[in-house]
């Protein structure tokens, strides 16, 4: 029986029942940007998210008929050379000849990075005990099996009990697409849903529910900042904070962030500000990718840091002033505090 390669189809079919209202997925291309995930065919109507498995359950905007033929890809455009490039040939020790267009690049000597220690994948497993509906998709990834019967997917040690699958997450980095247990990785999306698994097991059709308490775990985000003349602007790129649990307290002086993440992971950290703030008139917003917080001085001045030191920062404490736009960086015009004004006077 073939199987629709659509996106966001991926059925078996029987082509003798194939109407054209069988089919149900996207017309247009996925969309990946700072983390979040839709479809550029219906973005407006359904919500980017930010989790794999919640991406490939987004629900087809197009009907029509199923189809086992994969899509056209248009060939990539071919660089021409230049007419004034000149081709340089030279002879290796051992006699070969090597062509080249330009000057030998040589890369620059990259420091040595320590290997970073990978925490084990928790992987599910089938509740054998949960009745499964026929059709019902494994939920590994990269699998893809459709569920026919206990006989056939579920018990005794047949050929289609074995799920071929990639137990770690996906992994997206500047266009390239792959999963983090395997090596492989393509350009394209629809190469992407073909990379094979890279782990043999058996099919989860209904997952067991984890009954294990979760340890609270400490992390760390990354905090950055700009400031305007009057207000002071903090990133904190925390995803998916609970906003019901998390709090963040702004004082004169300092501000407070207590962040529930999840995966029962916490962010806790206190800065120690670098000038006076008003609590009454600052404010912060919480945000799928991240919390943002304006801090509203009670001065003028320019911030050199956005946390306090007791470092010796020299006779002038600012870095960048700001001159007409928000941020802080290319801006024209200084801003002084009344100190360092009448120095320069």
């Amino acid at each position: 029986m073939p199987r629709c390669v659509r996106n966001g189809c991926g059925q078996d079919y029987d082509p003798a029942n194939n109407g054209p209202s069988s089919c149900t997925y996207h017309s247009g291309a996925p969309v990946f940007h700072e983390g979040l995930k839709s479809w550029s065919c219906c973005s407006d109507v359904n919500k980017p998210v930010l989790d794999f498995d919640e991406f490939m359950k987004i629900p087809g905007c197009t009907v029509s008929l199923h189809t086992d033929e994969a899509p056209e890809v248009p060939a990539p455009a071919t660089k021409t050379s230049s007419a004034d490039s000149k081709l340089i040939m030279k002879e290796t020790k051992d006699g070969s000849e090597v062509y080249s267009t330009g000057a030998t690049k040589f890369a620059s000597p990259k420091a040595s990075i320590p290997p970073l220690v990978e925490a084990p994948v928790v992987e599910d497993e089938d509740d054998l005990g949960v009745p499964v509906t026929p059709g019902t998709i494994c939920k590994r990834r990269g699998c893809g099996t459709a569920f026919v019967n206990d006989e056939v997917d579920r018990i005794g040690d047949g050929d289609k009990t074995i799920c071929t699958y990639h137990p770690a997450d996906p992994i997206f980095h500047e266009g390239s697409k792959g999963y983090l247990c395997c090596k492989r990785r393509v350009l394209e999306f629809d190469e992407f849903l073909k990379i094979e698994g890279c782990k043999k097991g058996r099919h989860v059709f209904a997952p067991k529910q984890r009954t294990e308490p979760q340890v609270e775990q400490f992390t760390d985000c990354r905090v950055d900042h700009y400031q305007t003349p009057k207000e002071v602007h903090i990133s904190v790129f925390a995803k998916q904070a609970d906003k019901e649990k998390s709090t963040v307290t702004i004082e004169d002086n300092q501000i407070h962030f207590d962040l529930y993440l999840p995966g029962s992971k916490r962010f806790r950290r206190t800065i120690i500000l670098f000038g006076p703030v008003d609590p009454d008139g600052s404010s912060y917003k919480f945000y799928n990718t991240k919390v943002e917080v304006v801090l509203k001085k009670l001065d003028t001045r320019s911030w050199t840091l956005l946390e306090k030191t007791a470092r010796d920062l020299g006779n002038i404490s600012l870095t960048f002033g700001v001159g007409g736009r928000t941020g802080t960086i290319g801006g024209k015009d200084l801003v002084l505090d009344e100190q360092n004004t009448n120095r320069g006077n």
